[in-house]
């Protein structure tokens, strides 16, 4: 009796399974079972044309309550836009065609979908919008479409540049650099206003001879990094420090130049090597250096001018000064960098370099000027009593510990971090929103720095054009008030 029970049991457990096998593998060609998707429509932002974009993925999910099969998944545009699909292993927009057919999604299965794009030309100046579809056809007749969208943007490329004689860009086209771009010693790179430079990644400007970026207060030159895409969605990889890898002025530079020019998301914005310091090494006026993965701007033992200029947001130093002849003069240096905690300093001068080689710092003079950041300290002076070690603020806000020097302080205005009233770091700021990381460093109106700087001749107007009035403001940007 007890071998009739197991058998039967055995059986009916077999014809269980069976069952169960024979509904997962069931297919429905009714018209009232569809697919559904993670994603109605895929995006990929604005793209350069003939560059491969990033892959983004979407599901397709089948949860009518019976298998699914797909008569066919195919670009409805053929090969014609530049799109690539991966379905299920099948490729589609490639060399091999733009249809898969007979793909079977089972009931509460999935399949997912991989996209990307490399679009052609499109001989226009500015981005025009791309689409094509991905057309499901169910074997039941049903018709489902996921759309695809992007705008291209056509962009002159350059690879290792090396500039060896007098040379001038300017382009309303964007021109993507790969490799790098060489300025030999003899030479001169002049970039004109409303160019923008993208560097890809390990790219960025050696400078043996001259650099002259000749921006205008409505058209700044930009150099930045060539990825436009986002890497996440509310998180542009333009706002991503380190996407390139900045300025560096060697030893035989001098007489740079850089005006009016926006510098940001790099892995160090401007370094400018030891040199003569009888000679002028950089000029930085009314420009921008900004959310860099290194240093902001670093000189040793060069004479540099830094000036109406904002420099914020590094990991190293915002503005360090190792020896030679340096003036900073109406600037906003701000270190809130948002990816460590163990950021560098807003302003850093010293006549000891690496290894604690000496540097005399002839002169650091800092004049109208506002240097904040997060720290409690974000100032700091380093020297060796064995060499030159001078330097000096005029009509200044500095968070830093309060020194008492009627000699190298004039009207400076320490902030009070002990003082939770006292209006100090973030608050001088129009934004700083580090959950998206927007920054927006013109003044607020609770900002002490309102009123607070001495007139200078040959000054007028602040970074982005503002007159500034009879009684100017601290740092680059002169305070506007809201019209009611």
């Amino acid at each position: 009796m007890k071998k009739i029970f197991h058998l039967l049991f055995w059986c009916a457990a077999v014809l269980l399974s069976l069952y169960a096998c024979a509904d997962d593998d069931s297919f429905t060609d009714s018209p009232s079972h569809f697919l559904s998707f993670s994603e109605d429509s895929i995006r990929l932002d604005t793209v350069f044309s003939r560059v491969p974009t990033a892959t983004k993925t979407f599901w397709a999910y089948n949860r009518s309550g019976d298998g699914i099969r797909c008569q066919s998944i195919r670009l409805e545009k053929g090969n014609q836009t530049g799109y690539r699909v991966n379905v299920d292993g099948s490729y589609l927009g490639s060399a091999e065609g733009y249809q898969v057919n007979d793909v079977e999604i089972r009931n509460k299965d999935s399949v997912r979908v991989f996209v990307e794009l490399t679009s052609p030309a499109n001989n226009k100046e500015t981005p025009t919008l791309l689409e094509d579809n991905l057309v499901f056809l169910l074997e039941s007749g049903n018709i489902q479409k996921v759309n695809l969208s992007a705008y291209t943007w056509d962009a002159d490329m350059m690879r290792d540049v090396v500039i060896d004689q007098n040379t001038t860009w300017q382009s309303t086209r964007p021109i993507i650099i790969y490799g790098g771009i060489t300025i030999q010693e003899g030479a001169t790179l002049t970039i004109r206003e409303g160019t923008t430079l993208y560097f890809h990644e390990n790219a960025g400007i050696e400078v043996y001879g001259r650099l002259c970026i000749e921006g205008t207060v409505d058209q700044n030159v930009v150099l930045r990094g060539d990825r436009i895409d986002h890497m996440f969605d509310y998180l542009p990889y333009d706002r991503v420090s380190g996407q390139w890898q900045g300025i560096h002025f060697y030893e035989s530079s001098y007489d740079n130049d850089i005006n009016y020019a926006d510098i940001h998301s790099a892995y160090n914005g401007i370094v400018c090597d030891s040199s003569n310091i009888e000679r002028l090494k950089l000029n930085l006026y009314n420009s921008v250096v900004h959310n860099c993965q290194g240093n902001g701007v670093r000189s040793t033992h060069s004479v540099v001018d830094v000036v109406n200029s904002q420099i914020t947001n590094t990991l190293d130093g915002c503005v360090s000064f190792i020896g030679g002849v340096a003036r900073v003069m109406q600037c906003t240096i701000a270190q809130f960098y948002p990816f460590d905690a163990n950021r560098g300093s807003a302003l850093y001068f010293s006549n000891m370099g690496d290894d604690n080689k000496r540097f005399p710092l002839y002169s650091m003079d800092c004049i109208n000027s506002l240097v904040t950041g997060y720290a409690d300290d974000v100032v700091f002076g380093v020297a060796d009593t064995a060499v030159a070690y001078n330097y000096s603020f005029d009509h200044c806000i500095l968070r830093t510990t309060p020194l008492e020097d009627s000699v190298r302080l004039k009207d400076v205005i320490f902030e009070d971090i002990e003082d939770t009233t006292a209006i100090a770091g973030t608050k001088h700021f129009v934004k700083i929103d580090t959950d998206n990381l927007i920054y927006d460093f013109r003044l607020d109106s609770l900002s002490t720095a309102i009123g607070r700087a001495t007139r200078i001749e040959g000054l007028p107007h602040d970074r982005v054009g503002v007159l500034r009035d009879d009684e100017p403001d601290l740092g680059c940007y002169e305070y506007v008030r809201k019209e009611e």
